[in-house]
């Protein structure tokens, strides 16, 4: 193997939107060429040789990115060419990158984008318990039961929500720190206990906070974010 060679698993992660899970399948079904021969599992790919993926072409990626993105209401996340309402279509991201974890159109706040497959994977994955928090805001006044109930687990999508941490911020307002990210899970838990949303944001994944970002703004990581989230995300750079 030469030394600068690379093994395909991890030149598409590096390169592309997959981790290497989905990497490895990817070749498994046959979507990968080298030079136009079709990739197995453990094969490398040198310097000048070229790697396709789906018919299109993976170069190698320069940098890994992370950005920070205040996602305003009514757009959505989804690629640029599904919907006109797409994140991409309001925002040039100088790298092709992918959210992590979506928000409802009727939501907004903090999305986290990347080109990094497998730090992707590690933030999404429900087994980490990574924490995720939001501003929520409903239609009633928040009874001291509500939120018990809410905290303590709530049947939903023919499961129950994990235990989280909850508390009232205002009359009809709550923060609320979730570990999951079951669909529409928040909007559910509410309207079990009777409660519709009006407003949902999310201010917080793990280490990143929202900050002062305004919606329709994004910024880079900070070095020390960055190596703060990758530590606890267990992925390295």
């Amino acid at each position: 193997m030469q030394s600068d060679s690379i093994r395909i698993n991890k030149y598409l992660s590096l390169s592309s939107e997959l981790s290497r899970r989905k990497a490895d399948e990817a070749i498994d079904e046959g979507r990968v060429l080298i030079d136009g021969r079709r990739a197995v599992l453990g094969d490398t790919v040198s310097p000048g040789q070229i790697v396709t993926l789906d018919g299109k072409v993976i170069t190698p990626a320069e940098k890994k990115v992370i950005y920070i993105y205040n996602k305003p209401m009514g757009q959505v996340c989804t690629a640029y060419d599904a919907d006109k309402d797409s994140i991409f279509r309001f925002v040039q991201f100088p790298e092709k990158v992918s959210y992590v974890g979506r928000l409802d159109k009727d939501s907004q706040g903090m999305l986290l984008l990347t080109n990094d497959g497998d730090l992707s994977n590690s933030i999404q994955k429900a087994v980490n318990r990574h924490e995720k928090e939001y501003v929520v805001r409903v239609d009633k006044p928040v009874t001291d039961e509500f939120l018990k109930g809410m905290a303590a687990g709530v049947p939903i999508l023919e499961t129950v929500t994990r235990p989280c941490k909850i508390r009232r911020h205002g009359q009809n307002t709550f923060n609320i720190i979730i570990t999951q990210g079951l669909n529409r899970q928040i909007r559910r838990m509410c309207e079990y206990f009777g409660y519709r949303v009006v407003f949902l944001k999310r201010i917080r994944i793990m280490n990143i906070g929202l900050g002062t970002l305004e919606p329709g703004e994004y910024r880079e990581l900070t070095a020390r974010e960055e190596a703060e989230l990758r530590l606890r995300a267990g992925v390295k750079k």
